[in-house]
């Protein structure tokens, strides 16, 4: 209704019916006013989604199909990461003791997802299988569960983004296991773009170092759990020992970067 209408509304219901319907109206309008002067900027949501090219670089080629029967599958179960930064809101460092956390900025799911999802993606590209996680899967077909641990996630505007994990894959059905760790402390620039690209390539990292972890559990003599003679539990034979992958040396920081060391 316009303002005229409502004003001859007002005068034809008599003088103190004007008076505070020209009073409601007039506090509507300065609530509207005063919400439009104090809308909040929009956010902006960041993934670290497998297939994603890194900041500044051409659109990924289409993904190949997964093979049809693969040698080996994968189970990627839910990650942890540390309570400080697991939330949407993206968390930066500012110095040794002190975090701001960013409402405008934030990851498009909870970080333990984001780097679950990307993770799931890097391996099943670089091993040429599927992930099971969750889903039924045939008899006959070896199968690795990788866990992780996140225990460092950390985000230094304009220096590094850090990550720190310890990880395992386990043959589903034997008791061979690797554990090891993945320490990646990628230089970026400013801005959370880069931010977000460095986060990416230290999740590249730890995806080939599991990768290779994975290719050489499979390759090693397995133990499985087969039921042993009479009054024995299971069979004696021991894991073959699989050494953990090199780990690869980390960029030099960004020139002025004033962050801590990531070791």
């Amino acid at each position: 209704m316009s303002v005229d209408r409502l004003t001859s509304a007002a005068r034809a219901s008599g003088p103190t019916s004007a008076l505070q319907t020209a009073l409601r109206f007039a506090a509507c309008a300065a609530g509207v006013a005063a919400l439009a002067a104090c809308s909040s900027p929009p956010s902006r949501f960041y993934t670290l989604g497998a297939g994603g090219a890194p900041v500044g670089a051409s659109a990924p080629a289409a993904a190949s199909p997964a093979p049809a029967n693969p040698a080996l599958l994968i189970e990627v179960p839910p990650i942890d990461v540390p309570s400080q930064v697991a939330r949407n809101q993206i968390v930066v460092r500012s110095n040794g003791s002190q975090v701001d956390v960013l409402e405008q900025e934030r990851w498009a799911s909870l970080p333990g997802d984001e780097i679950r999802r990307a993770l799931s993606g890097d391996l099943t590209r670089r091993l040429g299988t599927i992930d099971v996680s969750g889903s039924p899967y045939p008899g006959g077909v070896p199968v690795y569960r990788i866990s992780v641990n996140v225990q460092r996630f950390e985000s230094w505007p304009g220096s590094q983004a850090v990550l720190e994990a310890v990880w395992s894959v386990r043959a589903v059905g034997t008791r061979s296991v690797l554990t090891c760790r993945t320490l990646a402390a990628e230089p970026v620039g400013p801005g959370i773009d880069a931010l977000v690209d460095g986060h990416r390539r230290a999740v590249d990292q730890m995806s080939d170092e599991i990768a290779t972890g994975v290719r050489a559990l499979a390759t090693a003599r397995p133990a499985r759990e087969t039921p042993g003679k009479a009054g024995s539990d299971t069979a004696t034979a021991q894991p073959a020992a699989v050494p953990c992958p090199a780990a690869m040396p980390s960029p030099a920081p960004t020139a002025g970067a004033t962050a801590p060391a990531a070791g």
